[in-house]
């Protein structure tokens, strides 16, 4: 008998699949970053979509005891996730965002920005009570933020632009999973460069910002992303200075540009010292986002160029 068949053999219910996944993500160092920050709650997200069930499903099922069949696919959900370092939202094919499903592959990153704390306030106080009626998520991977903004904003239009066109096409399988198709569009854009003459009264870019040094210390689960959503130069800042430069250009008046550039934040205040970057905090954790209006950017214009 494989050693397989003999785990399968002395686990029988959910609980004793989740108490086993916990104590070998543990014993194999696994890292946590991708929609989840614990081995209970990765385990649980692989348990609950090999069995079909929601993640928050009833206690009462813990003591359920699976089939042959359901036991190894259980297994072989989580020791590739042990053996290939590939995040859970990936074996599952799913991501959650400001409360929202998504579908994901190694196409696109894993959903994870604290810009969905922004969405669900509206963007207050920095729209002013100003609804937008067209709304850019730049740099877009999956879709995720701007799809979410149409979700807040209910009749607003929103494009989702990205240099990847393997990015666009899971951001149209998730237009068409929230069915959207009639306010959302994805298109295929290096930063604004196909993007001549549109215009935004809200644009939100979650970029890649890794510099090469964090890129390159990274966990094994990072790699598993696509290196074109992560990396962006060795100071982490090649795109943002692209968006600085010309989002100004694509704002309406009292516009506003929303932009995550995470840990390189302290190499963005580095780089423009004269410009008073507006830094914002987050309840629910997170960092590295900042705002500006289109006529700040105008004034910092020359910082920019």
């Amino acid at each position: 008998m494989s050693q397989k068949q003999n785990i399968s053999s002395d686990l029988l219910t959910i609980r004793d699949y989740l108490r086993w996944g916990i104590s070998e993500f543990g014993r194999a160092g696994l890292f946590f970053g991708h929609g989840t920050d614990n081995a209970y709650d990765e385990a649980r997200v692989l348990v609950s979509h090999v069995l079909s069930l929601s993640f928050d499903f009833s206690p009462d099922l813990l003591d359920a005891r699976l089939t042959m069949a359901e036991r190894e696919a259980v297994l072989t959900l989580l020791q590739r996730r042990i053996d290939e370092r590939v995040p859970a939202a990936y074996l599952s094919r799913e991501a959650w965002f400001a409360g929202l499903s998504f579908y994901v592959d190694e196409r696109v990153l894993v959903p994870r920005s604290p810009i969905a704390e922004l969405i669900a306030q509206d963007f207050e106080p920095w729209l002013s009570g100003i609804y937008p009626q067209r709304i850019l998520d730049l740099c877009s991977g999956s879709g995720c933020i701007g799809i979410a903004c149409a979700y807040q904003f209910e009749d607003a239009s929103v494009d989702l632009a990205d240099i990847s066109l393997d990015a666009i096409n899971v951001a149209d399988i998730n237009i068409a999973r929230h069915d959207l198709s009639e306010r959302v569009r994805a298109v295929q854009s290096d930063v604004f460069e196909w993007l001549a003459g549109e215009r935004y009264d809200l644009i939100v870019s979650n970029p890649p910002y890794v510099d090469s040094a964090d890129l390159a210390a990274m966990p094994a689960e990072y790699h598993r992303e696509p290196a074109l959503g992560l990396a962006s130069g060795p100071d982490g800042l090649d795109i943002t200075r692209q968006i600085l430069r010309h989002a100004a250009d694509h704002l309406t008046t009292g516009g506003v540009l929303v932009v995550e550039v995470g840990n390189s934040c302290i190499a963005l205040d580095a780089a423009f010292p004269a410009v008073p970057f507006m830094w914002l905090e987050f309840e629910r954790g997170g960092h590295g986002v900042f705002v500006m209006t289109r006529e700040q950017l105008l004034e910092y214009a020359d910082s920019f160029a």
